[in-house]
């Protein structure tokens, strides 16, 4: 990906506030704060594509570690090179790490607590209901597009998945196999068609 002009990379201090705030209010995992960050630099800020955010999000989810930090790394890299992407991924990481570290010290208080049990059952609800509409968000751009071929990859992906309960890494080496074979073909098309 190319960099943004260095006019247009957005000031450090705008770049962790946000990533800290997205971080410190998300609970439900990466895709929870993914959605965050769609809203924040697609939607508020426009220093990111839809397309981009969802190719990015494709990216976070295939690559090893947690969603969010993959996600926060690609996006500081992206705005501003290697100094964004630490600015970034070290808002991410601080409010949970901090948060932890206070629960630790208390877990054993609130371990057997009805109250904690009955507030993270709600929060579960909420979390699906987050996730929803990330998936509805990502997956927007494709049926603007009619990207048939991406639609169905999507559709066949949630059904191995949801429904045959096939493992998710295989479903996403598939997928990044598709897609890989996709833009080879487009490629091959596309030097065919400047030959001619």
């Amino acid at each position: 990906m190319e960099q943004l002009p260095e006019k247009k990379k957005p000031p450090y201090g705008r770049l962790f506030a946000s990533m800290f705030v997205i971080s410190a209010c998300t609970f439900g995992g990466g895709f929870v704060i993914v959605s965050l960050m769609k809203k924040k630099f697609v939607e508020q800020y426009h220093w990111l594509s839809a397309e981009q955010m969802l190719d990015m999000t494709a990216i976070a989810q295939s690559s090893p570690g947690a969603i969010a930090v993959n996600a926060a790394l690609q996006v500081g890299f992206y705005l501003g090179g290697g100094p964004a992407a630490a600015v970034a991924v070290l808002g991410t990481v601080l409010p949970p790490v901090v948060l932890l570290s206070v629960i630790s010290l208390v877990y054993a208080a609130f371990r057997d607590s009805l109250i904690v049990a009955t507030l993270l059952q709600g929060m579960q609800l909420g979390v699906g209901a987050v996730l929803l509409d990330v998936t509805c968000g990502l997956a927007k751009p494709l049926i603007k597009k009619r990207d048939w071929l991406a639609i169905g990859i999507m559709l066949t992906a949630f059904v191995l998945s949801w429904v045959l309960k096939i493992n998710v890494m295989y479903i996403v080496l598939g997928t990044a196999l598709l897609g890989v074979l996709r833009a080879v073909l487009a490629a091959k098309k596309s030097g065919g068609g400047q030959r001619e």
